[in-house]
């Protein structure tokens, strides 16, 4: 009850409005932020119908069929298994009322309006989510790079083995093996990214 008055009085409409930080604990994304994992929110965007949330970790995106239906949709979406392209944003004409910013999330496409009275805040989460898609990308790159170079490597012991004792060829194809997976294993953990909020602090200055 308390976060519906909340809403009610931050004066939100159709057309999304940024919610700033002190009032992040008001609105109904707040509870689904998994704080007790250190997850913190960096930016909000809200409707009558939607909220945005963008945290170190995740977008978490409330999904309101209209402005008059209370029934919403949780949806998250992290950062490490989705990753942002095309990132754009439409400033506003001489008549609008609202810019835009636009972006894809995994498999799912975002175009959010927002009041043009807070396009300077905007410019700042299009940055933080620019530089997240660059890295994101260039992690996915580098991650190729080391499954090409362990199919190359592979490729070239299998005819350097094609005759030989059975006996040795197993335990020499054991320890490759063992070492690929390693190799996989630590380059997974180098170049997934999970926490994005040194991104968020260097870009964020609402």
């Amino acid at each position: 009850m308390f976060k519906k008055v909340a809403s009610d009085a931050l004066g939100l409409s159709d057309v999304g409005k940024v919610i700033q930080r002190e009032d992040f604990d008001k609105v109904d994304a707040d509870d689904y932020v998994m704080h007790e994992d250190g997850e913190t929110i960096y930016f909000l965007i809200m409707s009558q119908s939607d909220e945005y949330c963008f945290t170190n970790k995740a977008l978490i995106h409330l999904d309101g069929t209209s402005a008059t239906s209370k029934k919403r949709i949780l949806k998250r979406y992290d950062y490490y298994k989705n990753t942002i392209k095309n990132v754009a944003l439409e400033t506003a004409g001489t008549v609008d009322l609202d810019v835009e910013i636009k972006f894809t999330l995994g498999n799912e496409h975002f175009s959010i309006d927002v009041n043009k009275k807070n396009l300077e805040e905007l410019k700042d989460l299009y940055k933080a989510l620019l530089k997240i898609s660059e890295i994101s990308q260039e992690n996915d790159t580098y991650m190729n790079f080391t499954k090409q170079s362990l199919d190359y490597a592979s490729n070239a012991l299998s005819q350097n083995h094609t005759h030989g004792n059975d006996t040795k060829v197993f335990e020499e194809f054991k320890q490759i093996n063992q070492h690929a997976f390693n190799w996989l294993a630590e380059s997974k953990e180098k170049y997934t990214q999970k926490d994005f909020g040194a991104i968020f602090e260097r870009y964020i200055n609402n």
